[in-house]
C-alpha cells in the first residue's frame, strides 16, 4: 500500500501540496473507495448466496405447500397438480408418444400383426381378436374402452386399473358389486385415468396401494403392508396391477391374484391346478389353458434387481432434480428412454454399453420366445391330428396335460414386459422349459397314435 514520506506528511499536515502529491492523494482516494464499494457489494452477495442456500434447505424439509385441500376420494390429477406441479408436469407427458424401443415403447403396436403366430397360440380366445401393447397411464380409459375383445360385454373387472375414480366406486359400492356391474356402466362415473389417487394417501401423500384383489392376495399371504419400508411400496404401487390375475368364473368375473404359493411360475401354477382352474380350452388341441396377463411383478420378483433393494419406481419413475427438490419423474415409459438417471445412478458404465447390455438380453429373449412358439404350435397341431384321426380323448390326457404346462411358461413371458431384462435368468429358464414341455406334448400324441395304430412316427418330425 502507499505510505506517504516525511515530507509528503508535512505538505499534508501544512496544505502545501505539490501538483504530484495531489494527484497522488486522489488515486488513494479512489483506491479506497473501490475497495469499499468491493467489500460492500461482496458482502451482499455472500448475504444473498447463504440467505438463498437457507431458503433451498428449508424448502427441501418442506416441499408439501397445500395451496389446495385434496380430498379423501379426489380422482382429477389437476387438483393435486396445484400442491405438486411438478409432478403433474411430468404425469401428463404420459399420453405423449416417446416413440418405440426395440420390443416396447408408447406406440401402440399390434401384437397379432407383428407375430401371427400368437392367432394359433390363443385359438378359441379373446386375444386371438385383438392384442396391443401397453401405452402410457393417461391413456387407461381410452385404450380399455376401445379395445375390441369382448366388446360391450366386459365386466367391471376389467376397469379395475384403468381410473383413479375407482377408489371412490370401490367405497361406496364395495369391490364386488364393482366388478359385477358392466364396464360400460363404471365408465359413466369415470372421468380420469391412472393417476395420483391410484397410489398415494390424498391426506398424508404417502404410498399405498388401493387394488381390493392386491389387498386381499398380500394379506392371504401374510404381509403386513403397513410394516412395508418406503422402498417397498415403491413397488407394492406397481405390484396392485402389472401382475398376473384371474377371474373367479364367467358368471362372477371377482378379481384373485394366484399368489398363495408364492410368485414364482410354478407356484401360480400348482395354485391354478389346485383349484382346477381354466381360462379356456384350446379348440386344436383340447387342452385346459390359462391366459397369463402382465406378471411383471412377478418376474421382478425372481430377479436381481429385487434382490437388491432396487424398486420399479427406480428405473421407471427415475429421480430428478427441480432446484433444490428431488422428485420421482411420473412419465412412466421404458427406462431405455432415461438411462442416464434410471441406470447410471448404480451402473459406471456409458449409456451405449448399458443399452447393449439390454439389447442382449432381450434379443437372447426373444429368440427363444420364438423357439418356443414355433416348439407349442407343432404340439398344437401334432394333437389335433390325433384328434382328428380319431384317437381317444384319454389317450391325449397327457398330451394336452404337457401342451398347458408348455404355454403357460411361454406366456409368462411373453405377456411380461421386460422382453426377459426384469429377470434374464429366470426367463431363459421357462422359455427352455417351454420348448421341453412342447416338444414332450408332441411326441405324447405321436406315440398315442400309434398305440391306436393311426399313423407312425416315422412320419412326424420333431
Amino acid at each position: 500500500m502507499f505510505l506517504p514520506s516525511r515530507v509528503t506528511r508535512y505538505a499534508l499536515l501544512t496544505g502545501n501540496l505539490t501538483p504530484a502529491c495531489q494527484n497522488m492523494l486522489k488515486y488513494v482516494n479512489k483506491i479506497y473507495i473501490l475497495i469499499l464499494l468491493v467489500s460492500v457489494i461482496g458482502t451482499f452477495l455472500v448475504t444473498a448466496l447463504l440467505v438463498n442456500i437457507f431458503e433451498r434447505k428449508e424448502e427441501g424439509k418442506n416441499r408439501f405447500v397445500q395451496v389446495v385441500p385434496i380430498g379423501d376420494y379426489e380422482s382429477d390429477p389437476a387438483v393435486w397438480g396445484h400442491n405438486f406441479p411438478d409432478e403433474y408436469d411430468t404425469w401428463r407427458k404420459t399420453t405423449e408418444n416417446y416413440g418405440s424401443t426395440e420390443f416396447g415403447g408408447s406406440n401402440k403396436r399390434d401384437k397379432l400383426a407383428e407375430d401371427p403366430r400368437l392367432k394359433i397360440l390363443y385359438a378359441g380366445y379373446p386375444f386371438s381378436i385383438e392384442y396391443n401393447d401397453e401405452r402410457g397411464h393417461g391413456w387407461s380409459i381410452v385404450d380399455v374402452v376401445s379395445i375390441k375383445r369382448l366388446g360391450d360385454k366386459k365386466p367391471g373387472t376389467c376397469f379395475t386399473c384403468k381410473s383413479s375414480d375407482n377408489i371412490r366406486m370401490w367405497h361406496e359400492m364395495g369391490a364386488e358389486k364393482f366388478y359385477l356391474t358392466p364396464m360400460k356402466e363404471l365408465v359413466l362415473h369415470a372421468k380420469n385415468p391412472i393417476s395420483c389417487l391410484n397410489c398415494h394417501d390424498p391426506k398424508t401423500m404417502e404410498l399405498r396401494p388401493a387394488n381390493p384383489a392386491f389387498l386381499e392376495a398380500m394379506k392371504e399371504r401374510g404381509i403386513d403392508l403397513s410394516s412395508a419400508t418406503r422402498q417397498e411400496m415403491r413397488s407394492y404401487v406397481c405390484g396392485q396391477c402389472h401382475v398376473e390375475y384371474y377371474f373367479e368364473s364367467k358368471e362372477k368375473p371377482i378379481l384373485h391374484f394366484p399368489w398363495k404359493n408364492g410368485l414364482a411360475l410354478e407356484n401360480i401354477e400348482k395354485y391354478y391346478d389346485d383349484i382346477n382352474f381354466h381360462d379356456w380350452t384350446h379348440p386344436d388341441s383340447g387342452a385346459e389353458m390359462i391366459k397369463i396377463q402382465h406378471p411383471d411383478f412377478e418376474l421382478w420378483s425372481t430377479g436381481i434387481h429385487a434382490r437388491s433393494g432396487v424398486s420399479c419406481a427406480d428405473c421407471h419413475m427415475p429421480f430428478k432434480r427441480v432446484g433444490s427438490q428431488k422428485i420421482s419423474n411420473h412419465w412412466v415409459r421404458s427406462p431405455l428412454m432415461t438411462v442416464a438417471s434410471s441406470c447410471q445412478s448404480c451402473h459406471r458404465w456409458d449409456e451405449n454399453e448399458l443399452k447393449q447390455r439390454v439389447s442382449i438380453i432381450q434379443r437372447r429373449t426373444r429368440k427363444l420366445m420364438d423357439q418356443s412358439e414355433v416348439a407349442i404350435i407343432d404340439a398344437i397341431n401334432t394333437i389335433k391330428t390325433a384328434k382328428d384321426a380319431g384317437v381317444d380323448d384319454a389317450s391325449l390326457q397327457e398330451a394336452r396335460k404337457l401342451h398347458r404346462r408348455a404355454q403357460i411358461r411361454w406366456d409368462f413371458i411373453g405377456s411380461e414386459n421386460g422382453m426377459g431384462f426384469h429377470s434374464p435368468q429366470e426367463s431363459v429358464r421357462l422359455l427352455a422349459e417351454a420348448i421341453d414341455f412342447a416338444r414332450q406334448a408332441q411326441i405324447s400324441a405321436m406315440k398315442a397314435m400309434e398305440k391306436k395304430g393311426k399313423s407312425s412316427l416315422s412320419k412326424f418330425t420333431l
